[in-house]
């Protein structure tokens, strides 16, 4: 399958009718202010939400004792390991025990070192019970840092007493700089490996007994959990989770839906990272909440580790699924090769989420076209738009052929537009807004305005302002749009995902330059799909030289479309060498930081805008 290149079946799968969505449609109220600004607000109420969510898994585990949870590979993609909503229940109770046996209260935290897996959930949910913050951070922090800079700084904002990771020998070095820091760290491993360490076993095989009464002693005003946020400017920040906070999205979607929870038990495969809002809250949550089956992805949308998720897929038919922009362009190559995949994808597909970025209108169409070809009907595509000091905030929750939308605010949200310029700010108040930043006033005093609005850095804009129904679209980060030197302003968050769609397959991101300067830039990285279908290819030259000529074709296309020197990119450098971690270039969800990219690589930069251009500079 060609994706949707030609016209004729373009047309053919946008003709065809979208699956239902069991939502509510677009209702909201817009009040524009004499100074500009525009506050928008859900005219649906928001429905039933928990208390806190060590109540939720009690009544989910009273409710569905006996039905699957959690489930997780053996080593080596090994058969499903399970464990039901009773003995979820039973582990975090004991866990929950054992942390109150230690002396642990609210004023200490529980940090987690490790990617997802059954033992890491559990650990989180008796963290909520016994009334201990939950801390997890990336496991990258921990396993790709040469210096563990970041690491140590998260451990000294939350300052925890107990330590969990999935293998002692795995991460030997990072706990032992953590010790460095804490000689008294208690250790728990899932394997029992260690030094010093308690088996997570024993933890969880703890006999309850206050633990009935520490969970009512629980309010929604509780931190739940400590996130932090992703370092793009600066260390990462702490923000507090509370109970009330998760309960907010749980009660925002559920006046928005038009089925019954619980009424089908749905699958759910997820590999983004719960050290993040999007997994670690919204979608954990939710899946508690419906009374679903959550299975673990170990595989990421990266080279090599790509395939373990479409092994998964192969068993897994995910009735919701949701994931990163780049993971739909991965799953829409394999799938567009692979009728059994494509069979087994869509099999009890609902419909389907992207998050963190723009979905690119090439992907879009892909995955539509494939959706069409198994099951005559296109699937719907949502998202939630939020940050990790917000919860999610906005949502596409109605049938809509477009995308970039950022939606229109959850029920008992309130969203603020500021003109900054030639664009609108988004600023949002509401129940799953955090308070501030956990040991850090000044930070959290420069983040909210003085309404108690928190400033999220990003603008929007109405798809049709007369119509604000048809709800909102990204519209760039504020502090990442530039001007040329002519004046002209070019709008990063709209053009890089532009950019790289018309590149697709063989770009897999990009980096924008030309701050101050005659011309707009670009620094793309290659997609290794892309790669290796040059590599293939019979045609005289080197991948490298074929990608050359072809981005120069491409670009040469885009910029006869782009209207005006805001959009039109004249010079590009392909980047060879991996977007790094440790210099904040990149997230372990695989999001690339524009800012930091630039600086790291200012000498690439300097290269584009040599005259000479540099060898290597494609010129456009």
């Amino acid at each position: 399958m060609d994706g949707v290149d030609s016209p004729a079946l373009a047309r053919d799968v946008m003709a065809a009718p979208f699956k239902p969505l069991e939502m509510k449609g677009a209702d909201v109220g817009v009040e524009r202010r004499p100074d500009g600004s525009i506050v928008i607000t859900s005219n649906h109420a928001p429905g039933a939400g928990p208390r806190t969510i060590s109540d939720l898994l009690a009544q989910k585990a009273a409710l569905h004792p006996d039905r699957p949870y959690l489930k997780q590979r053996e080593p080596g993609h090994g058969p499903w390991r399970a464990i039901t909503y009773g003995q979820a229940q039973r582990a975090a109770e004991g866990i929950a025990q054992w942390l109150l046996d230690q002396g642990l209260t609210a004023d200490d935290s529980v940090m987690i070192l490790s990617g997802n897996s059954i033992e890491h959930a559990l650990t989180t949910l008796g963290a909520y019970g016994a009334g201990v913050p939950a801390a997890p951070v990336s496991p990258a922090y921990s396993l790709m840092s040469a210096d563990h800079g970041k690491l140590k700084h998260c451990f000294a904002t939350v300052d925890p007493r107990v330590v969990f990771a999935q293998s002692g020998a795995m991460f030997e070095k990072a706990i032992a700089t953590l010790r460095g820091l804490r000689p008294d760290l208690l250790l728990v491993t899932a394997d029992g490996t260690g030094e010093g360490a308690v088996a997570f076993d024993a933890v969880a095989a703890t006999v309850p007994r206050d633990v009935a009464a520490a969970r009512a002693a629980l309010t929604p005003a509780t931190v739940a959990k400590y996130l932090f946020t992703s370092g793009s400017t600066g260390m990462p920040k702490g923000v507090p989770q509370t109970h009330a906070m998760m309960a907010g999205v749980i009660a925002g979607q559920e006046g928005l839906r038009t089925d019954t929870p619980g009424g089908e038990v749905s699958n759910s495969l997820e590999w983004m990272p719960w050290s993040h809002i999007s997994a670690g809250n919204i979608g954990f949550n939710s899946v508690l909440w419906n009374g679903g089956t959550l299975w673990i992805d170990e595989g990421k949308p990266l080279p090599v580790m790509f395939e373990t998720t479409i092994k998964n897929l192969y068993e897994v038919s995910p009735v919701v699924f949701g994931s990163a922009p780049i993971a739909f362009s991965m799953l829409a190559s394999a799938m567009e090769s692979d009728p059994v995949l494509r069979a087994s994808f869509f099999k009890n597909l609902k419909y389907m989420g992207y998050g963190g970025a723009t979905l690119s209108n090439d992907v879009y169409e892909r995955m539509q076209a494939l959706a069409v070809a198994e099951t005559g009907h296109r699937v719907p595509l949502t998202t939630m738009y939020g940050a990790t000091e917000t919860q999610g905030v906005t949502v596409v929750h109605w049938i809509t052929e477009r995308v970039g939308l950022v939606g229109l605010p959850l029920p008992g949200v309130a969203l603020k537009l500021v003109p900054v310029g030639a664009k609108y700010e988004v600023r949002v108040k509401g129940p799953t807004v955090a308070s501030g930043y956990h040991k850090d006033p000044e930070k959290t005093a420069a983040a909210f305005d003085e309404e108690g609005f928190y400033k999220l850095g990003d603008a929007a804009r109405f798809v049709d302002p007369q119509d604000p129904s048809k709800g909102l679209v990204f519209d760039g980060r504020v502090t990442e749009d530039f001007k040329l030197d002519t004046g002209t302003w070019v709008s990063v968050g709209v053009l890089r995902p532009d950019l790289v769609a018309a590149c697709s397959p063989y770009v897999h991101d990009a980096v924008i330059a030309g701050q101050d300067k005659p011309f707009i830039a670009a620094m793309v990285w290659p997609s290794p799909a892309g790669l290796a279908a040059l590599v293939a290819d019979p045609a005289p030259g080197a991948p490298l030289e074929k990608l050359e000529a072809i981005l120069r074709d491409r670009l040469g296309a885009f910029n006869a479309a782009a209207g005006g020197s805001s959009r039109r990119v004249a010079r590009v450098a392909i980047l060879t060498e991996p977007p790094s971690i440790d210099a904040g270039e990149i997230t372990d969800k695989g999001y690339v930081n524009q800012r930091a990219t630039l600086e790291r690589r200012a000498k690439v930069v300097e290269g584009l805008y040599a005259d000479p251009p540099a060898a290597g500079v494609i010129v456009i």
